[in-house]
Order: C-alpha cells, then structure tokens, then sequence
C-alpha cells in the first residue's frame, strides 16, 4: 500500500509528542520528590538559581529541569526575566495535594508501574499474570495519591449520598466493610465523615494493611477503623450494612466470588457500592484520552494482577456497566444501578 506522507509525518509528529510526554512524565515524579512545584507555587517567579537555593538542589539540574517543565507546559516561563513560575491552574494540579485535580499520584504510580515491562514482556508470552505486589512501591504510593483527593471531593458529599438510605444508617451508627481497601484513604475518608460507624478496611496486600493503619492513627479515627489483611472473597464479618469496593473488583482474579462474598457478609438491607473507572461498554466508546489511561494502566496492572490469581476472569479496567452488572447479578444481587458518575467513575448501587 501506498504511503501518504503527509499522515505519515502526522503520525510521527504524535508518536513525538509522546515520547516527549513518557520522559515529562519522569520529570514531574523529580520535580514532586524534590518539592521543586510546591517550593515554585509558594514563592512566585524564580530564577534556576533562586529554585535550586530554596529546594537544596543543583542550580545546573534544576535549569535544565525548568526548561523541559516549561516546553512541555508544565510551567510558565518569563524570558525577559528569566524566571519561571506556575499558573493558578498548574499549582492547583502540581502543587496541592489535596486538590481534586492534583496529578502527582498518577504520574508516581505510572512510572512505577513501567517498571515491570521486562517481567510483563514475558508474561504476553506465557499468558501469566504478575500480582499487584509485585510492583515498586512507588506504585501503591502514587495509587493511594491518585485517588484520594477524587474521593475527598465525591465520596461522602455525592456518592454516599446518592445511594439509598445509606447516608442515614451511617450517620445513626453502622458497620461497614471496605474491601480492596489498599492504603485505607477512601476507609478513613468514611470514618471521619460518620463518626458514629464503625469500619473495617480489608486487603491481601500486607505492606498496604500496615501503611492503612498508619493513615488511620494520624487522622485520629483508629478507635473506630481497623485493617485486617484478607482476600475479597474470605474477608471476615456478617450483617455489614455497608460494603464497598473501590476501584478494585475489576482487578479481582474471581469477581463473581468475590461478589458472592459481599452478598452473603451484608445485613439482608444492606447496601454494597462498586466503584469502577468509567467506561461504556464497547471499545469504540472508550477510544479517548481517558480511555487511554485506563486502558493503558489495565495493560500494565489491572489485567496482569487479576491474571495471576485463581479464576483470572481479567475484566479490564474498561469492563463497562453491562459486564459489571453481570457479575454483580452472578453474585446474587438482584438490584443494581447505577448511582451516579463522574468523568472519570462508575458508582453501582447493588442490594440483595
């Protein structure tokens, strides 16, 4: 076939800008460990000198820095001054850990993740999964970062809400179980929120167990949370009225069990939200800039962890509403809708 060479230089010129987005990419995980965003949004604009002299490092490598910040515009950059500086906008992405909006866990946890290609690699060959805890642990930092300041925003002020009765029951004192449960963010959002609950977050993963724990004592709730390490589908407890599952029962290696855990663990009024990533349920759909994200991470993580387990149903990061209904449905649930959404969320409301 032919080549037409103007696409073909289109082509190219994307593949570039690509390239140049893989090695921004590792620059903001620098840029994030060194403080230099937070010390460049608390001090205005900023010679490399005066950058490299507030964050203790080298003046030659944070010029260099500054310059591929600002071509990839990731910073502002005042040639008649020679100073850089970050916009509203990029500080509220870069520098506030606590903004919904805050990319710097994203960009910990995909690096971390490229780090597995060579093990991955052979897995396209066998057809073996490789588990979660096989990962760099920058990789379960950066998830726990990527994830919290979305549930901070939505969590207990949307979701939560928008389900059925389930705000109430958790004001007045309930018990719920928070599985998959990782670093313990969304558990501890939760116990903070409804201070008359008790929760428990639950995770095969032990390192997560104890860094969950450790979360629950700095933000004072540890009297009312505890972390177990468990598997989804032998975690322990009856009568719960509430479980979750966050952004985690596609990575499940046997989901249908897992559910069938859920329903049998909760209260018969009991209530269990699955949180998903968004995604409709044909790949035409999802061929856009956040399904790449979500695709490209469940190449990465999601497929090969569920893989490696028992069942390897490997649903994909992109599963969609209709698959995850059917193996909610094949759980034993019998009601389940949709609650709400986000650009970026599923929220299903399941009850027995």
């Amino acid at each position: 076939m032919a080549v037409d060479q103007t696409k073909l230089e289109q082509f190219v010129g994307k593949a570039i800008g690509d390239l140049g987005a893989a090695l921004t990419a590792a620059l903001v995980v620098i840029g994030d460990k060194l403080g230099l965003f937070k010390a460049l949004a608390q001090a205005g604009p900023l010679t490399p000198a005066d950058l490299a002299a507030r964050t203790n490092t080298a003046e030659r490598y944070v010029r260099e820095w500054l310059a591929a910040q600002a071509a990839a515009g990731y910073v502002l950059y005042d040639a008649a001054r020679g100073r850089y500086s970050l916009s509203p906008e990029q500080a509220v992405a870069l520098a506030d850990e606590n903004s919904p909006a805050c990319v710097l866990g994203g960009f910990q946890g995909m690096t971390a993740a490229m780090k597995i290609v060579p093990k991955l690699s052979e897995a396209f060959r066998t057809g073996h999964g490789v588990g979660w805890h096989e990962h760099d642990a920058d990789l379960f930092m950066g998830t726990e970062r990527f994830f919290r300041p979305g549930y901070a925003a939505h969590l207990t002020s949307a979701w939560i809400p928008a389900l059925e009765g389930v705000d109430a029951k958790l004001k007045a004192g309930g018990r719920a179980a928070d599985i998959g449960c990782g670093h313990g963010a969304s558990t501890v959002l939760m116990a903070q929120a409804y201070p008359k609950s008790t929760f428990v977050g639950f995770d095969y993963h032990a390192a997560s167990i104890e860094r969950a724990r450790e979360r629950a004592a700095e933000a004072g709730v540890a009297d009312r949370v505890r972390f177990e390490v468990a598997a989804a589908k032998e975690y322990p407890g009856r009568g719960y009225d509430f479980v979750t599952c966050f952004d985690c029962l596609h990575d499940m290696g046997d989901p249908v069990g897992a559910a069938t855990h859920v329903r049998s663990s909760l209260a018969p009024d009991g209530t269990w939200m699955v949180v998903e990533p968004y995604a409709g349920d044909r790949v035409e759909e999802n061929l856009t800039p956040v399904g790449r994200v979500f695709y490209s991470a469940s190449t990465l993580i999601c497929t090969p962890a569920s893989l490696a387990q028992e069942v390897g149903l490997a649903l994909g990061a992109q599963a969609g509403e209709t698959r995850l209904r059917e193996v909610i449905g094949a759980g034993g649930f019998r009601h389940v809708r949709r609650a709400t959404q986000t650009p970026f969320n599923l929220v299903l409301e399941a009850k027995p």
